[in-house]
């Protein structure tokens, strides 16, 4: 399966606003797509309420799976960017 590890990029971290896109986009996607932060389970990206419980800041290191690499891909980009920025 797909992945790739990123760093989180929004100021804040991985709080409602950037979960929140990241949820929808994982949404839209046509794979099952998962984060994780080292040590803990992978969640569902397409919960924005999961993302949050994953408690990732900026600088933090976040896992990307998904049976797509499109998908893969997208999710990483919005992890990355500063979504607080938009």
């Amino acid at each position: 399966m797909p992945s790739t590890t990123v760093t989180v990029g929004s100021a804040v971290g991985l709080h409602a606003r950037p979960a929140s896109i990241i949820a929808e986009a994982a949404a839209e996607a046509d794979a099952n797509v998962t984060l994780a932060v080292d040590g803990e389970d992978p969640v569902d990206a397409g919960s924005a309420l999961l993302i949050m419980t994953l408690g990732a800041e900026k600088g933090t290191q976040v896992t990307v799976t998904a049976d797509d690499d499109a998908a893969v891909a997208k999710i990483a980009e919005l992890v990355a960017a500063d979504l607080d920025a938009e």
